[in-house]
C-alpha cells in the first residue's frame, strides 16, 4: 500500500453520543484517506480529541481471528515470522515486532512533515513517549527524553542512558555525560539486564498477534527449533541494539575534513541526508535546489506505520504509532491486546490503551485472556470505557491537565532553538529535572561530540528553507527564520559543512528585502505580535514560583544547579493550570529584522561575506590565485584625464563591453579558481554575488540620495565588480540579471553626473570614493579569485576633468540602454527603458550646454575684429549633435516638454553662432550680416518647433512662457541689430524699416505683457522698449522722408501711437524712470518737430500746449529717480556692495545729468516758443481789430 495523504473530517458536535462522533472505516477499507475526528465524554469528564492520519504505510486492515479456547500461545504459528502479502510493505512491523524506536525517530517525521513543524504543530513524537510524559505521576518509571525546540515546536525522542552508557564504554563517546550522570544523578550506575520474563511475555505477544491474522498462515511449514532459537536471539539482540546510538555525526569517508582536499565533481561535500532549497533572488516561489534528498540515512528515517496529526485539548501533536490495528466483522477497526487472567488491568496498563486507541482513532479495544499461554477468553471493551475499568478508574481531565502542564513547562525552559535539552527523572523519585546537554557539552574539549547536534542543525535549516518558499509567507515570520538559521549556522562546524553554512548565510541575506521603503522601528511593530513565534535566541525566561510551578533554580540541597528548572513533586502536573497557558510563554521579543538602509544592507552583505568564505574555502586550494592578503586594500584606481586618453577612449571600451555583453548571450563560462559549473560550489557562488551586488546598489542609491557622491561611485563601483564577477561564472544569463545591469549603469551615470555638476567638493569625494572597509575588501578578494573585475573600470572611476565625467556619463546611459536591447528587455520593462532614455536626453543636453558655453566663452575671448576660429566651430558641431540626438530621444518617448526644452536650447545655440559672426568687420563699418541673418532665423525656426511641441501652454505653462520670452528676445535682437547697424549697402532702407517693424511686432507678439509672473516686468520692459524703438524709427523716417504725404501722415500716426504705448507701459515700472523721460522728451521733439510745418499759430500753439502737458506729466519719472537717488545715498557706506547687485539705469547719474540737461533746454524753448507766439497773437489782434472798425461801420 503506498503512502498515504493528509485527509479530515470535522470533529462531531459537543454533546454528541459517543458512538456516533466516531466515524469508523468498513472492513478493508484503507485508513490512508480518512481522518476521523471524535468528541469523547468518559466519566463525565470531557476531553476532546481528533485523529487525522497523515501518512500510513499498513495494508487493509484484516480481521483478527478469535483464537479457541484452550490455544497454547507458546507453540509458534505455521506463519510466525513470515512474509505474508496481508502485512505488507510494514512487514513485522504492522504486528509489533519492530526494533525499538530510533533515538532520531522524531526527526525523521519532522522531515516528512517539514510544513507542520515550527508552527502548526506543538510536539512531535513518538507515542510511546507521549503516553510515558502523560504517566509520569502514575508511575514510578524513570523518564528520560531529549527534548529540542523548533520554532514553536518540541521534538522529543527517549533518551536511554543505558544504551548510551554502553555505548560510551565501547567507542569513548558521551563520556562526559556519563561523568555527569554519576556525579550528580546516579553514582553507583551500572546496567540493568532486562529479565526473562519480559523475553517470554514479548514471544508469547509476536505469536499470538501472528494467530490472530486471518489467514491460511498453516500451509507455511513450522520453523524447526534452531530457526525459533535463531529468531529469538534475533529478537533479543535487536531489542538491546536495535535503538543503537550514532556516533557524533562526521563527514563520510570520500570526504576528508580537510578543506584543501575537499572536491567538487559528483563526489557530494556533505553528508547525504542533507535537504534543502534556498529561495531565489525576487520570486520566493522560484526555489533554486542545493541538496540531493538523503535524509532517511544516518538513522534520520520516520519508520512508523502510522504519522497522526493529533489534536489533545488544545495542543496539536504530530505522533509515530506501529499499534496493530485490525478488523473484526461488525468491528471494523480495534486493538488487539493480550492480558495474563491473573494479572489485573492496573491504572498505568488502562492510560496506555485509552491513549492508543485515542491517538489511532479506535473505538474498540479487545482482550484476550490466558493463564500461561492458554487462551481462555475475549472481551470487547469501547475506547470511552477504558478509564472506568475495575482496578483502572482514572480522571481524563486529569490526563488533560497533566498533558497541559508537561507542555507549558518545556516550552517555558527549553527556550534556545538549536540545544539539547534533557528531562530526567530517577526511578522512584517524584522530582524531574531538565537540563541543558549543550551548554554541558561546550564546557568539554570537544563542542561537537552532541550527536543530536547535526540532525539538529539539519532540521533547524529545512524548517527554515520551507518557511522560505511559502508563496504567502507573512513578513512576521521573518525573525523566526533568521533565528532557526543563526542558530542552525551556530551549530555546526564551518570546516566540516560549508555547504550548509553557505546555503544558511544566502538564505539569512534573502530575509533582508533590499528594495523595501525605509521604515522607522516601532514597538508596535507586526514583528512583535506573534509571541509563540518571535523570540529571541537569547532570552531565558525567569519563572515565576508561585504563578509558574514548583520549578526554580534555589539553592535548595535536593535541587541541582546544573539544571535549567526543577518539578518538585510529579502531583503537582495533575493541579489544573499549575503552569502558564502555552499561549502566554513566548515574551514579545524578536530579533529586529527591518532597519534602515545602510544597516540592512550591511547585515546582507556580512551573511554573504561569511557565505562566500565557505564556498571559497571548499574549492581546491591548487587551483586558487596565488596568495593575497585580504586586510591588504585592493587599490581603487584614480588617473588624470592626461592619462586615460579622454572621452575619445571610451569609444573603445564601450566597443568592447558591447562584445561582451553579445558573448554572454552564447553563454560563454570562464573563472580563475577552477570551479565546475554546475556544483554546488558554482551556484552558490552566484547567488552569493548576484546578491552582493544588489546590495552595493541599494547602497549606492542611499548615499546618492544623500549627495555622498563619492562614497555612491564606490558602492556602485563594488556593485559592477560583482556583476562583472558574475558574468564571468554564469552560463545562461537571464534577462532579469541583464536588467540588474542596465540598472546599475543607470545610477553609475547618474553619479558621474551629479560628480560633474559638484566639482567644488572634488576632495571630499576622493575621499570618500577611496575609502574601503575590512568587508569590502574580503568580499573583493573572493572576487578577484574568479575574475579580474575591471569589465566596467571604464564607468567607475573618478576622473577631474568635467567633460570626461559628463561622457561616462553619458556612455553609461548609453550601455544600460544596448543592454535593454538584448532579451526584448525593452517591451517587458517600458518604466525603466523610458527612465533610461530621459536620462541619455538629459545628458546630451548637459553636455550640448557644456560645449556650447565653451564655445561662447572662446567667442568673448576672441578680438573684436578677428574671424571665427575652427576651434569654435567644431564645438558648434558637438553641441548641435549632442542636442539633435537628446531631442530624438525625447521624442521616442513622447516627452513633449523635454523635448522642447532642448529645441530651446538649440535655439540659444544657434543665437550664439550668429553672435559669433557679428564680430567680424570694423566697427564703424560694421553692419548686419547676411550669416547673422541665417543663424537668427534658425533660431527662430527651433523656437517654433518647440511651440509646435508643446502645442498649448497648459501642457507645461512655464516652459511654455520661457520659450515664447526666448522668442520674443531673438525677434527682438534681430530686428535691433537690424535697425542699429542697417545693411544699407545690401538692402534699401525702406525694406530694412519693413523687416524690423515686422521683427518688432514679431518679438511683440510672443511677450506675454498681460499674465502675472516673474517675468512679467521684464515682459513689459521689453514691450515698452519695443514701442520706444519704433516710435523712435518712424519718428526719424519722418524727419528723413520727403514727398509721400500720405506716409508721412501714416508715419506720424504710428510714432505718436507707439510713442503712446511706450509711456504707458514704463509708467507701469518704478525701475525704469530714464527711460520714461527719455521717451516723454522724444516726444516733446516729436512734438517740435511737428510745429515746424505748421504755418499758423493757433496750430502751433496747440501743439506746444500738447508738448508743455508732456514736460509736466514727465513728474512721475523725477519723483522715481529722486527716490533711488535718496535711498541710495542713505544707505551705509557698508552695503556698498548692494546697490550693485540691484542696479538699473536709473541709477547711472550722468545719463540722469544729461537728461535734466535735455529736459531745461527743452522746457526753456518750448516756454520761450509759446511767450513769442502768444505775445505776435496778441499784437496782431489789436491791429485787426483798430483796422476793421471803420469799414464795419461803414458797410453795416
Amino acid at each position: 500500500m503506498g503512502d498515504s495523504k493528509e485527509g479530515g473530517a470535522e470533529s462531531p458536535p459537543v454533546g454528541a453520543a459517543a458512538g456516533e462522533g466516531l466515524s469508523l472505516l468498513s472492513q478493508g477499507e484503507s485508513e490512508e484517506p480518512s481522518a476521523q475526528g471524535s468528541a469523547l465524554f468518559l466519566g463525565g469528564n470531557e476531553v476532546k480529541s481528533r485523529a487525522v492520519v497523515k501518512y500510513s504505510s499498513a495494508p487493509p486492515r484484516t480481521a483478527f481471528a478469535r483464537l479457541e479456547e484452550k490455544t497454547d500461545l507458546k507453540l509458534p504459528p505455521a506463519n510466525w515470522l513470515r512474509e505474508s502479502a496481508k502485512l505488507g510493505p510494514a512487514g513485522t512491523t504492522i504486528l509489533g515486532n519492530s526494533k525499538k524506536s530510533k533515538p532520531f525517530s522524531s526527526f525523521g517525521m519532522a522531515y516528512d512533515f517539514i510544513d507542520s513543524v515550527g508552527n502548526d504543530v506543538d510536539v512531535v513524537s513518538d507515542s510511546e513517549n507521549i503516553k510515558k510524559l502523560l504517566k509520569i505521576p502514575y508511575s514510578k518509571s524513570h523518564v528520560s527524553m531529549a527534548v529540542h525546540r523548533i520554532g514553536r515546536t518540541l521534538l522529543l525522542d527517549e533518551l536511554d542512558i543505558q544504551e548510551l552508557f554502553m555505548r560510551s564504554s565501547q567507542t569513548g563517546d558521551w563520556t562526559w555525560l556519563k561523568e555527569f550522570y554519576q556525579r550528580l544523578i546516579d553514582q553507583k550506575w551500572q546496567r540493568k539486564k532486562k529479565s526473562k520474563e519480559h523475553w517470554y511475555q514479548k514471544a508469547i505477544l509476536s505469536k499470538f498477534l501472528y494467530y490472530s491474522i486471518n489467514g491460511d498462515g498453516a500451509a507455511q511449514p513450522v520453523p524447526s527449533a534452531a530457526e525459533q532459537q535463531e529468531s529469538s536471539s534475533s529478537d533479543q539482540t535487536n531489542d538491546s541494539d536495535g535503538a543503537s546510538w550514532p556516533a557524533p555525526f562526521e563527514m563520510p569517508s570520500s570526504v576528508s575534513e580537510d578543506p584543501s582536499a575537499s572536491s567538487q565533481g559528483n563526489e557530494p561535500l556533505e553528508p547525504s541526508y542533507i535537504v534543502g532549497h534556498v529561495a531565489s533572488a525576487s520570486k520566493e516561489q522560484n526555489l533554486t535546489t542545493l541538496f540531493n534528498d538523503g535524509e532517511n540515512s544516518q538513522g534520520l528515517k520516520n519508520d512508523f506505520v502510522r504519522n497522526i496529526l493529533w489534536t489533545f485539548e488544545d495542543i496539536h501533536m504530530l505522533v509515530g504509532s506501529n499499534m496493530p490495528i485490525f478488523g473484526g466483522g461488525r468491528y471494523p477497526a480495534v486493538s488487539l491486546r493480550l492480558r495474563d487472567n491473573n494479572k489485573p488491568i492496573n491504572v498505568l496498563t488502562g492510560i496506555d490503551y485509552w491513549l492508543d486507541n485515542l491517538i489511532c482513532n479506535v473505538p474498540e479495544l479487545v482482550m484476550c485472556f490466558h493463564v500461561n499461554g492458554i487462551v481462555q477468553k475475549y472481551e470487547m471493551i469501547k475506547t470511552e470505557e477504558i478509564p472506568n475499568l475495575e482496578n483502572s478508574n482514572f480522571s481524563t481531565k486529569v490526563i488533560k491537565d497533566i498533558a497541559q502542564n508537561i507542555l507549558s513547562f518545556l516550552k517555558s525552559n527549553c527556550t534556545k532553538e538549536g540545544h539539547t535539552y534533557w528531562l530526567f527523572k530517577a526511578s522512584g523519585s517524584d522530582i524531574v529535572k531538565l537540563y541543558d546537554l549543550t551548554t554541558l557539552c561546550e564546557e568539554t574539549e570537544d563542542k561537537y561530540q552532541n550527536p543530536f547536534t547535526m540532525p539538529v542543525a539539519i532540521l533547524l535549516y529545512k524548517v527554515a528553507c520551507n518557511m522560505m518558499m511559502k508563496k504567502n509567507q507573512n513578513k512576521k515570520h521573518y525573525g523566526t527564520i533568521r533565528t532557526l538559521l543563526l542558530n542552525c549556522v551556530k551549530l555546526l562546524d564551518k570546516s566540516r559543512h560549508p555547504q550548509i553554512i553557505a546555503s544558511a548565510n544566502y538564505m539569512l541575506s534573502e530575509l533582508f528585502q533590499l528594495d523595501e521603503p525605509k521604515k522607522e522601528e516601532s514597538s508596535e511593530s507586526p514583528l512583535n505580535e506573534n509571541s509563540d513565534e518571535s523570540y529571541s535566541e537569547e532570552e531565558e525566561e525567569m519563572p515565576d514560583s508561585d504563578e509558574n510551578g514548583s520549578y526554580s533554580t534555589s539553592s535548595d540541597p535536593s535541587d541541582d544547579n546544573k539544571a535549567v528548572a526543577i518539578i518538585k513533586s510529579v502531583g503537582e502536573l495533575s493541579v489544573p493550570e499549575k503552569y502558564k497557558s502555552i499561549h502566554q510563554i513566548r515574551p514579545s521579543c524578536t530579533f529586529p529584522v527591518c532597519h534602515d538602509t545602510e544597516e540592512r544592507c550591511r547585515l546582507v552583505l556580512s551573511y554573504v561575506l561569511e557565505g562566500l568564505k565557505s564556498v571559497d574555502s571548499s574549492i581546491k586550494k591548487e587551483s586558487d590565485l596565488p596568495a593575497a592578503d585580504p586586510n591588504t586594500p585592493i587599490p581603487l584606481k584614480y588617473e588624470d584625464e592626461s592619462t586615460r586618453g579622454g572621452p575619445e577612449g571610451l569609444e573603445k571600451q564601450m566597443a568592447l563591453f558591447l562584445d561582451k555583453m553579445g558573448s554572454l548571450q552564447k553563454g560563454n563560462y570562464s573563472s580563475q579558481s577552477g570551479m565546475i559549473p554546475g556544483s554546488w560550489q558554482h551556484k552558490m557562488k552566484l547567488q552569493l554575488i548576484l546578491k552582493s551586488s544588489k546590495a552595493y546598489y541599494v547602497l549606492s542609491d542611499a548615499a546618492m540620495s544623500l549627495q555622498k557622491y563619492g562614497r555612491a561611485l564606490r558602492y556602485i563601483k563594488l556593485a559592477l565588480q560583482s556583476h562583472d564577477t558574475y558574468c564571468c561564472l554564469c552560463t545562461n544569463m537571464l534577462s532579469e540579471v541583464l536588467l540588474f545591469l542596465s540598472q546599475y549603469l543607470t545610477l553609475c551615470g547618474d553619479i558621474q553626473l551629479m560628480l560633474a555638476q559638484n566639482a567644488n567638493n572634488r576632495a571630499a569625494h576622493l575621499e570618500e570614493f577611496n575609502y574601503q572597509t575590512k568587508e569590502d575588501q574580503e568580499i573583493l578578494h573572493s572576487l578577484h579569485r574568479e575574475s579580474s573585475c575591471q569589465g566596467f573600470a571604464w564607468a567607475t572611476d573618478l576622473s577631474t576633468d568635467l567633460e570626461s565625467q559628463l561622457s561616462v556619463s553619458c556612455k553609461c546611459y548609453e550601455a544600460a540602454n544596448e543592454i535593454l536591447q538584448f532579451s526584448d528587455l525593452k517591451s517587458q520593462n517600458p518604466e525603466h527603458y523610458v527612465q533610461v532614455l530621459k536620462r541619455m536626453g538629459n545628458i546630451r543636453n548637459e553636455i550640448g550646454v557644456f560645449y556650447m558655453n565653451q564655445a561662447a566663452a572662446l567667442q568673448s575671448e576672441r578680438v573684436v575684429s578677428k574671424s571665427v576660429s575652427p576651434a569654435e566651430q567644431q564645438l558648434w558641431k558637438k553641441s548641435f549633435s549632442c542636442f539633435e540626438k537628446g531631442i530624438h530621444n525625447f521624442e521616442s518617448i513622447d516627452d513633449a516638454t523635454n523635448a522642447a526644452l532642448l529645441l530651446c536650447n538649440t535655439g540659444r545655440l544657434m543665437r550664439i553662432c550668429a553672435q559669433a559672426h557679428c564680430g567680424a568687420g570694423d566697427e564703424f563699418k560694421r553692419e548686419f550680416s547676411p550669416e547673422e541673418g541665417l543663424y537668427y532665423n534658425k533660431a527662430v525656426d527651433y523656437y517654433l518647433k518647440a511651440l509646435r511641441s508643446l502645442g498649448t501652454r497648459d501642457i507645461h505653462p512655464a516652459v511654455w512662457d520661457s520659450v515664447n520670452w526666448e522668442l520674443s528676445t531673438t525677434y527682438f535682437t534681430m530686428a535691433t541689430l537690424q535697425q542699429d547697424y542697417a545693411p544699407l549697402s545690401r538692402k534699401a532702407q525702406e525694406q530694412i524699416e519693413k523687416e524690423v517693424s515686422e521683427a518688432m511686432m514679431k518679438s511683440l507678439k510672443y511677450c506675454d505683457v498681460d499674465s502675472v509672473s516673474a517675468r512679467q516686468p521684464l515682459c513689459q520692459y521689453r514691450a515698452a522698449t519695443i514701442h520706444h524703438r519704433l516710435a523712435s524709427m518712424y519718428h526719424s523716417c519722418l524727419r528723413n522722408q520727403v514727398g509721400d504725404e500720405h506716409l508721412r501722415k501714416q508715419h506720424r500716426v504710428l510714432a505718436d501711437l507707439h510713442y503712446s504705448k511706450a509711456v504707458k507701459l514704463f509708467q507701469l515700472l518704478r525701475d525704469a524712470p530714464c527711460e520714461l523721460l527719455r521717451v516723454q522728451l522724444e516726444r516733446v521733439a516729436f512734438a517740435e518737430f511737428q510745429m515746424t510745418s505748421q504755418n499758423s499759430n493757433v496750430g502751433k500753439l496747440k501743439t506746444l500746449s500738447g508738448a508743455l502737458d508732456i514736460m509736466v506729466r514727465t513728474k512721475h519719472a523725477f519723483q522715481l529717480i529722486r527716490k533711488e537717488l535718496v535711498e541710495e545715498f542713505d544707505q551705509p557706506k557698508s552695503d556698498e556692495s548692494t546697490p550693485a547687485a540691484d542696479s538699473s539705469p536709473s541709477l547711472n547719474r550722468e545719463e540722469v545729468i544729461k537728461l535734466l540737461s535735455i529736459f531745461e533746454s527743452r522746457l526753456s524753448f518750448l516756454l520761450l516758443q509759446s511767450i513769442k507766439l502768444l505775445s505776435s497773437t496778441k499784437k496782431k489782434t489789436r491791429v485787426l481789430g483798430s483796422c476793421s472798425s471803420t469799414p464795419t461801420a461803414g458797410y453795416k
